[in-house]
């Protein structure tokens, strides 16, 4: 066999070859802008010559701290192909947890988008590598500021040559990196070689995985500045798929706008996004059927959502599971061929589950022990993996690299169970599990099954200390608007009965005005544990409220 590298230059020209006259599509700033991967390729080459103006070398670290847009995509093939590292950063962050991570990283060059400008005013001084800032704007103006010596993206390419002559790359250079969104501690790097970012293209893509085609259009909501946007940019260019880019600031209505309008057949995010534009969808204000599916990514998403866009829209919900270090898609819920005797409400419990390993990886779960556990569908251990796009530590974090990374796998903190199928459902983080007298209480699961209640729009789940049975389940529910001060706590836990095991009904049930979430669009139970900290069980020494 020939010694051929894999490398993302082959994703980009096989993109401009076999696809230029397919089109790629941004919500732009001043309107809808479109081109084709012709006229992509010719910008991503002259983007490739200013990084090369810009005196960076293979090996540096360019920053992106952008919106998912055209420009964006831009970045995202030209510095790897270029032999630079593409970082993107988190722009929903904390000032010094962005400051940590580009230090940490060296970032030499810092790509903007014209409203994150103030962001990096903020903390421009505190950045000692940094040497240029690029921003990013659908015209040659940049914005006033006082950014020192601001260059306009815009002009650097119309002034940069058309053609690029693409360096020699090895498949294990590295092409991208991006840092885990911590809850405590500073965030952790994750480096993306070439082969990793091309191999797991060839996964995602599969009939059996994301099932991505050429005739796809396809709008990853899901940020490109978490987790490469599940690697649906590298994975759309790669096969010719139309691209639509949401932009900067999206709300509900512009997602339902941008599916109507041109037709998206899938589309990517985290569950917020599909809860917030149902309503919209169901109002009958926009039209949903060009939808084929919708990747649910993050996490869990409730039975409800699932029912309901199934049912009243005909719009299916595919779950997949992945993390930074992961690249990220590991697990996706399709059927096998040999459940089409599946009921309904069979079919709906598959759906909720994150699904069956992808081809290339290998698993496996393990007890407190670290014995492997039985696949009944019922035992909890957590879930290792390892595979070409795993990743096998932290950027120079050698300290957590050792806590996470043993004998060759990932140690990914999910508590699963996997079923004589084969399919992993993740019951909760190691540190979200609820342990009450001896039994593991999943408080995903429990969370999932009080948003089946129709008044309720979101609940966490979270241990509070109990004198007798070491810990219990609070819930933290926000109801719908229309539901406000009609729904007290015998509703909810009434609910429940025979819905969840008697022990895992929770003692106590907080109403809240919103749920704290992460930079990512994750519930930061961290919040809550610190907001609820005080509140121990009134019953001390009883049994646990079983209704």
């Amino acid at each position: 066999m020939m010694a051929y590298d894999l490398t993302l230059r082959a994703v980009l020209e096989r993109a401009a070859k076999l696809f230029s006259k397919k089109e790629i599509i941004t919500r732009d700033y001043s309107g809808t802008f479109r081109y084709t991967y012709s006229d992509f390729y010719k910008r991503t080459q002259r983007l490739a010559n200013v990084l090369k103006n810009l005196g960076i070398k293979k090996g540096d670290r360019v920053a992106t701290l952008a919106w998912n847009h055209h420009r964006h995509l831009e970045l995202y093939l030209a510095v790897p192909v270029s032999g630079a590292v593409l970082h993107t950063l988190n722009l929903r962050l904390a000032p010094e947890q962005l400051i940590y991570i580009i230090n940490h990283a060296a970032d030499k060059v810092i790509f903007v988008d014209k409203d994150l400008v103030p962001l990096l005013e903020s903390i421009q001084d505190q950045l000692p590598t940094l040497e240029c800032v690029v921003v990013m704007s659908d015209t040659n103006e940049i914005p006033p500021s006082t950014l020192k010596n601001p260059l306009s993206y815009e002009t650097l390419l119309t002034e940069a040559s058309e053609y690029f002559e693409f360096p020699d790359l090895s498949e294990w250079d590295p092409a991208a990196m991006c840092y885990t969104t911590a809850t405590t501690g500073k965030p952790k790097g994750v480096v993306y070689t070439h082969r990793a970012l091309v191999l797991h293209s060839f996964a995602a893509s599969l009939p059996d995985s994301l099932n991505l085609q050429e005739s796809d259009v396809v709008m990853p909501f899901v940020p490109m500045f978490h987790a490469n946007a599940w690697g649906l940019p590298f994975v759309c260019t790669w096969l010719g798929a139309t691209q639509v880019f949401p932009g900067a600031r999206p709300q509900a209505a512009d997602v339902c706008q941008l599916i109507q309008d041109h037709k998206v057949t899938l589309a990517a995010g985290v569950p917020t996004i599909w809860m917030a534009t149902y309503p919209l969808w169901e109002s009958g204000e926009y039209d949903p059927s060009s939808l084929r599916e919708i990747v649910n990514g993050g996490s869990a998403a409730p039975m409800s959502m699932i029912k309901n866009y199934q049912e009243k829209l005909s719009v299916s919900i595919l779950h997949a599971y992945g993390m930074t270090e992961t690249t990220p898609v590991v697990l996706v819920s399709r059927p096998k061929s040999n459940m089409g005797g599946m009921t309904a409400a069979e079919k709906y419990q598959l759906s909720a589950r994150q699904g069956l390993l992808v081809p290339g990886l290998e698993m496996k779960v393990v007890g407190e022990d670290d014995e492997e556990i039985p696949w009944n569908g019922k035992t909890m251990g957590e879930l290792l993996l390892r595979g070409p796009w795993i990743a096998k530590e932290y950027y120079k974090d050698p300290i957590r690299t050792q806590e996470a990374f043993s004998n060759g796998w990932l140690r990914t903190g999910d508590i699963v169970t996997v079923n004589s199928e084969g399919y992993v459902s993740v019951a909760d983080r190691s540190k979200d599990l609820i342990k009450s007298g001896g039994e593991w209480i999943s408080s995903l699961d429990l969370e999932n099954t009080i948003m089946d209640h129709p008044a309720v729009l979101e609940a966490a789940v979270i241990a509070i200390p109990h004198p007798k049975w070491v810990e219990r389940p609070l819930a933290c529910v926000v109801l719908k608007q229309e539901y406000e001060g009609q729904v007290n706590v015998q509703d909810i836990l009434d609910f429940l009965k025979g819905k969840t095991p008697k022990i895992w009904v929770p003692d106590r049930v907080e109403f809240i005005d919103a749920i704290p979430r992460t930079s990512v669009g994750k519930f930061y139970k961290a919040a809550l544990r610190t907001r609820f900290t005080e509140i121990a069980s009134t019953k001390e020494g009883s049994d646990p409220i079983v209704g």
